[in-house]
């Protein structure tokens, strides 16, 4: 099993930064990938960023270029670096770990563009 826990959600204006961390712990060493996914009110959950533990990483299209996936070198932790944040940022964050036979996740932490 992997356990992942989230951090960092918050409350910012328009234009502002924020940093989400998710540590992973468990058997971690079967981790393939780790990725944000997001939820909106209303609205499906989709894909934000994945990183794989060789280190490739994808964006959806609408966070490229001010969002950024990271993790640190023991791959326990991921990053989700979010800059220059927009009011449709908003949403609840929920990290993912993916191993060859099941997804794991996060219970999710808030994050809140004020205009």
């Amino acid at each position: 099993q992997v356990q992942l826990v989230e951090s960092g959600g918050g409350l910012v204006q328009a234009g502002g930064s924020l940093r989400l961390s998710c540590a992973a712990s468990g058997i971690i060493f079967r981790i393939s990938a780790m990725g944000w996914y997001r939820q909106a009110p209303g609205k499906q959950r989709e894909l934000v960023a994945v990183i794989t533990m060789g280190g490739s990483t994808n964006y959806a299209d609408s966070v490229k270029g001010r969002f950024t996936i990271s993790r640190t070198n023991d791959k326990n932790t991921a990053y989700l670096q979010m800059n220059s944040l927009k009011p449709e940022d908003t949403a609840v964050y929920y990290c993912n770990a993916a191993t060859s036979g099941y997804i794991y996740w996060g219970q999710g932490t808030q994050v809140t563009v004020s205009s």
